[in-house]
């Protein structure tokens, strides 16, 4: 569309509200894939239907979108094959004999640091959070949407605030593109504004230390103090076999089984941004280097066993397949996501929201309404990076224009999209999430949703009294 209307905004709408109305993630994103290609087809519902199912195949086209979902399902098989070695039992047993995790407040103030350390990429550290904490979540009777909440909490919050890894590497070209000088300079400014990321993180340190159960999230805790895992209606995001695969009796379990191919994987990142980037790590690709991350990773799992003798080559690659299997589920649903952005990309829903208010404002508000509208984006399409790819060529030229400073334009943008994707059904790291903690999807968003929105309101004021001050 050239001209985008309001019409551009019904099949993310249509997502979200058919997400939250049934609980099938699947079904809402294809309804919201279909109405947008019927829209495009100019209301023909036969030929949308066609041009959806033709959009949903183009998708694997895309090297970055093929890449996505490769990831998915290698990352599926490592978490299988570190589950099977005994490496997450021995962690946690090493935990507990060193008494570092010997109640619930502590394991989940161990899913937090999990996040905090593990910053590379937000769905590496959702899914090695989750395979860590789960255990002892169950154990101690913490609910898993709480670990949902937390794990979502420290993934792309944190690694927003990091230069150095896929969303500094993408957000700093996007900001060499327009022109801006000494990005490096202004990104790390604006990581010291982005409010809504930071007080994310600290809002689930509250929550961790004085017991802050806000909503459903207390009637969660409830429950499972009650020893119920789950609500009677609820479905996990993963098959349970792969979370809890047979024990290995033929070695022990040991915590460098999981410790080293983790260590490697995030280690290997900014070796692999530092090649894709020919020597620099901010023009690296981010989707190459995490999939070259994941496969470094599994690759070091099964040499650490084949070492150990604990299984043959070919009980590994069933492993393998029956990790990858396992997360098909999760592939299927980033696939329809990654349809519906390019429908809604087509149909210039992103563009249309920024446009209602650029321009229309007096400077003293400027920096909240950017954070509200870029909010409003990433909760319509689901994805922040969709997000600073509208809104950081709109808030740059706009404070350029007006002779104000750079980082504060930057930071509302990014902190916009955050807050909006993590609000989001239909966000891919929302939904992530939900799978890592084995806990249903829209249970993990009615949950979350009070604490975004507490965090998004302290966000906005922040933004306006620093407008304010411009």
């Amino acid at each position: 569309m050239s001209d985008p209307t309001w019409i551009s905004l019904l099949p993310p709408v249509l997502a979200i509200v058919l997400a939250i109305w049934t609980k099938q993630v699947y079904l809402s994103l294809a309804g919201g894939l279909w109405l947008g290609w019927t829209i495009l087809s100019g209301w023909d519902p036969f030929e949308g239907l066609a041009d959806a199912i033709q959009g949903t195949v183009d998708v694997l086209g895309n090297d970055g979108d093929a890449r996505a979902i490769m990831f998915t399902l290698v990352i599926g098989a490592l978490i299988a094959t570190i589950e099977a070695s005994g490496g997450v039992r021995g962690f946690v047993n090493f935990l507990e004999r060193n008494r570092w995790v010997n109640s619930g407040k502590r394991a989940q103030l161990l899913a937090w640091a999990t996040g905090m350390v593990i910053f590379i990429e937000s769905n590496i550290t959702v899914l090695v959070s989750g395979s860590v904490a789960r255990p002892l979540f169950d154990r101690y009777r913490v609910s898993r949407e709480k670990l949902a909440y937390i794990i979502d909490s420290t993934s792309a919050p944190v690694c927003i605030l990091i230069p150095m890894n896929a969303w500094g590497a993408y957000n700093l070209g996007i900001l060499e593109g327009l022109g801006v000088q000494n990005a490096l300079t202004v990104f790390l400014e604006a990581v010291l504004l982005n409010f809504y990321a930071i007080f994310a993180v600290l809002l689930v340190v509250a929550t961790i230390v004085w017991g802050l159960d806000l909503g459903p999230m207390k009637k969660a805790e409830e429950r499972t103090r009650q020893g119920k895992l789950l609500w009677p209606d609820a479905t996990p995001m993963i098959d349970e076999e792969v979370l809890t695969p047979p024990p290995n009796d033929r070695i022990p379990p040991r915590a460098v089984n999981m410790i080293a191919p983790i260590a490697a994987m995030v280690l290997f990142m900014p070796v692999a941004l530092y090649i894709t980037g020919g020597g620099s790590l901010a023009q690296g690709s981010g989707s190459t280097s995490v999939l070259w991350s994941v496969l470094f990773g599994l690759a070091v799992a099964w040499g650490l066993l084949l070492a150990q003798r604990a299984f043959s080559l070919d009980e590994l690659v069933r492993i393998g397949l029956r990790g990858a299997g396992g997360l098909v589920p999760l592939a299927l649903i980033l696939l329809l996501a990654l349809a519906l952005g390019d429908v809604v990309e087509a149909l210039g829903t992103g563009p249309y929201v920024a446009q209602l208010t650029a321009g229309r404002m007096p400077t003293f508000v400027y920096l909240p309404l950017v954070f509200i509208v870029a909010a409003g984006i990433a909760f319509s399409t689901g994805t922040s990076w969709g997000t600073f790819a509208i809104m950081l060529p709109i808030a740059v030229p706009a404070a350029m224009t007006l002779g104000l400073p750079l980082a504060p334009f930057v930071a509302a943008s990014l902190s916009g999209g955050i807050f909006g994707d993590h609000c989001s059904p239909i966000s891919d790291t929302t939904i992530i999430s939900s799978m890592a903690a084995a806990t249903d999807h829209i249970d993990h968003v009615r949950t979350q949703l009070p604490y975004a929105l507490l965090g998004g309101a302290m966000a906005a004021l922040a933004f306006a009294l620093l407008g304010a001050t411009l």
